[in-house]
């Protein structure tokens, strides 16, 4: 059975295909980095106990846990598992190590790698998702809405896709090489330098003055007007380049 599909417009007037990740995908990449952060609390709560039963002595006088124990041990062990996946996921712009592995990732609905806040969101509602027990409420929510979306999603306004290198040709796809142009605009500069040849003199003069006043601030209007097609298109290469 196909994966389903939304479908989006790109600044050219192509439409862009976003195949959404489905519950095997999504529980595959949930398995794999509950494994990740499980281990990763793990190893700094066996590290921690086994310092403080050494050199750096956790115990009070009366034999109990000092506040120390707490501190450096118990609470980082509590953090690593609960913020590991809205931290990571803000730092790999939609992405966890378990994602990655299972070939998705978090999108808008616009097909645009998602900001903190929705991440954020999405990840705060992980709290109704994983009700009773074993994420049931944001696996039956998966299964049963048409774009396999879990409440966390529909808050965010996210979607999970599915991100194959051969066939991935969403908005966000690609991190320019200049960390200072905003991703979405580095994505349609792509497209519209890939399908360069195919279009016409004037359309492709028009998108390029249009993506390259957006992005590019020191070229002013009178110089946008002047700049051939061949100019465009190698000023629009030195963006991503």
């Amino acid at each position: 059975m196909a994966a389903p599909q939304v479908t989006l417009q790109s600044i050219t007037g192509v439409d862009v295909e976003l195949r959404i990740a489905g519950v095997g995908s999504r529980s595959f990449a949930f398995v794999i980095d509950w494994h990740i952060r499980l281990i990763l609390a793990f190893s700094w709560w066996a590290v921690g106990t086994l310092m403080s039963i050494g050199q750096l002595n956790f115990l009070a006088d009366d034999g109990d846990l000092s506040p120390g124990y707490f501190l450096w041990v118990l609470l980082p062990t509590a953090g690593i598992y609960l913020f590991y996946h809205p931290i990571l996921e803000i730092l790999m712009r939609g992405s966890t190590p378990g994602k990655r592995m299972a070939g998705v990732r978090i999108v808008t609905r616009t097909g645009d790698i998602p900001g903190i806040g929705a991440l954020l969101i999405r990840n705060v509602f992980r709290l109704i998702d994983s009700l009773p027990f074993a994420y049931l409420v944001g696996l039956a929510t998966a299964m049963f809405t048409e774009q396999h979306v879990r409440f966390g999603d529909i808050a965010a306004g996210t979607l999970l896709i599915l991100d194959s290198k051969e066939h991935d040709t969403s908005f966000a796809r690609l991190t320019p090489a200049n960390r200072s142009l905003d991703p979405r605009a580095a994505d349609l500069i792509h497209e519209l330098l890939e399908r360069w040849t195919a279009l016409d003199e004037k359309t492709r003069g028009e998108i390029g003055r249009s993506l390259l006043a957006q992005t590019d601030k020191s070229i002013s209007p009178e110089q946008l007007a002047r700049m051939t097609t061949l100019g465009l298109k190698a000023r629009l290469q030195a963006l991503i380049e």
